[in-house]
């Protein structure tokens, strides 16, 4: 298992490729010949010589395995596959598409516990948290199962006996490109409603996290999809930029920074091809007075360090009314200072190591920039280093909290994406609502009240996509996610999204004489 893999004490620095790790969840041996990429039903490998990229394993900050990059062919390729498996895929009935993803849905908890290690050494994060990850992902492709056999369309009885009807499509070949905080769930959230709908898709992983993917890749295969429904193909940039002007890609989707939602949005734009756009945020969670502080201080804990803090829709600008500020920092610093930090396939850890060493540095600048600005550093902010010698050159940090934050301070208008909380004061609703809105994002917010009208009231005026009343960062399969103004275009889960990965035909149907003008 991992977990021993992970504990020898005489590992090297360096492994040729991920599958030593992958190879020996089951059986133990170490194979060096498999690679990431994935179309056509198998594993591939590039026919071209091309540089290859390492990719680092968080906790250890040792090489894992080396990327090989899709260039132009390797990418046609991949798409002639999903292009291929799109005819017969479409053609099936809604139940059969759902027999095969039900069978894909079992294949995923019967190997549970594998893909969640797999996902602790390539992302980082906690082993308990990377189970509800793969838990997710189950829960995703189970829920839009049960949509395939309901998509329809609509009659409507015109004058004369004559009528319409329209009919709900599949798009063709989709495009989804993930984001790196959680591999295998984003692979699911975006191959479950465009595989109910009767598409294929193309998938590109972010290249910091690029081995779970595959392994969904082949859970799809076994499942019984045809050869080329689901296929991986693995780059940065240029795979991604080939992806979107490919003219037989028909759908992007895209989980990740504004910038390059932008860059995705403008390129598929020169197709008009149509694009979901699940981008960053910089979400305000409002804690009133009258709030139940032990909740309040749970959700707020939830709102800022979940994968150690790199969620797109952490809830990191902390609004606390005055008159309960000094009791909810003080519990908030004393449980944030009893996080377990450490080795991510223990049990006990709660917050494992951030994804990568770029990541890291760029989180603790952030931290001394809000120093400067005239931020308190409440507790944390510091690079950690576990007392496992195996661990020494991980990617760990002290969980923060910062306080005397001001609207204005960069650390309240930046995105950080690390394990960072902002706490600031406020008196009145009207004046938190107006700072909360003051933002180009609004992918989430939260509220903490015991007032019932007062939630749903503020609630209403949030300028966000996805809020939470007495709670937060929940995101059950079954509820639309996404967000308002910059944080994106579309939404992933629910059956909304259903419409974002199909599109209506309507049919006219003449039962008499054509009335001719002619």
């Amino acid at each position: 298992m991992l977990r021993r893999f992970l504990a020898f004490p005489s590992r090297p620095k360096t492994a040729p490729t991920v599958s030593a790790a992958v190879r020996c969840l089951s059986s133990g041996s170490v194979d060096i010949t498999v690679p990431l990429n994935f179309w056509a039903g198998r594993r591939r490998t590039s026919q071209e010589s091309r540089e290859k990229e390492n990719v680092y394993e968080p906790a250890t900050g040792h090489v894992l395995c080396q990327l090989e990059p899709c260039g132009r062919e390797e990418v046609d390729q991949a798409v002639k596959a999903a292009k291929s498996a799109f005819g017969p895929w479409s053609k099936m009935s809604g139940m059969e598409r759902a027999r095969i993803m039900i069978e894909a849905a079992h294949l995923i908890e019967s190997r549970r516990e594998e893909i969640a290690e797999m996902e602790v050494v390539n992302n980082g994060k906690s082993i308990t948290e990377a189970r509800l990850d793969v838990d997710s992902a189950r829960l995703c492709i189970e829920y839009y199962a049960g949509l395939a056999s309901t998509l329809a369309g609509q009659h409507v009885q015109l004058p004369g006996g004559s009528f319409a009807y329209t009919r709900r499509e599949p798009l063709g070949v989709c495009v989804g490109i993930g984001a790196w905080n959680y591999p295998f769930q984003i692979a699911a959230w975006k191959s479950a409603p465009a595989l109910a709908c009767g598409n294929a898709m193309v998938y590109k992983p972010s290249p910091v996290t690029p081995v779970t993917a595959v392994l969904l890749a082949e859970i799809y295969a076994k499942a019984g999809a045809p050869e080329g429904l689901f296929n991986v193909v693995q780059g940065g940039q240029e795979t991604g930029s080939l992806l979107c002007h490919h003219p037989d890609v028909d759908k992007v989707s895209f989980t990740g920074s504004v910038p390059t939602g932008q860059k995705i949005m403008e390129m598929a734009s020169k197709g008009v091809k149509p694009v979901t756009l699940e981008l960053g945020g910089k979400s305000p969670l409002i804690i009133f007075k009258d709030s139940d502080l032990e909740n309040a201080v749970r959700g707020a804990l939830m709102a800022n360090f979940l994968s150690q803090g790199q969620v797109c829709s952490n809830g990191t600008r902390v609004y606390v009314q005055k008159d309960v500020l000094a009791e909810f920092v003080e519990e908030v610093v004393k449980r944030t200072q009893a996080i377990a930090i450490g080795d991510p396939l223990l049990e006990s850890t709660r917050m494992g190591a951030l994804v990568s060493r770029p990541q890291l540095d760029k989180v603790l600048s952030f931290v001394e920039q809000a120093k400067k600005e005239g931020a308190t550093v409440l507790c944390g902010g510091e690079r950690f280093v576990p007392s496992d010698p195996k661990l020494k050159s991980g990617y760990y940090m002290t969980p923060c909290v910062l306080s005397d934050c001001t609207d204005d301070m960069t650390c309240v208008r930046d995105e950080i994406f690390g394990p960072v909380m902002s706490v600031l004061s406020f008196e009145t609703e009207q004046e938190v609502l107006q700072r909360a809105n003051n933002t180009t994002l609004g992918l989430a917010a939260g509220v903490f009240t015991r007032d019932v009208t007062r939630a749903h009231r503020v609630v209403e005026q949030l300028k966000a996509g996805s809020c939470f009343i007495n709670n937060y960062n929940i995101t059950p399969v079954e509820v639309p996610f996404g967000g308002f103004k910059m944080s994106g275009i579309g939404r992933e889960n629910g059956q909304v999204t259903v419409e974002f990965y199909s599109q209506l035909k309507t049919v006219f149907v003449e039962m008499g004489d054509v009335d001719s003008l002619f």
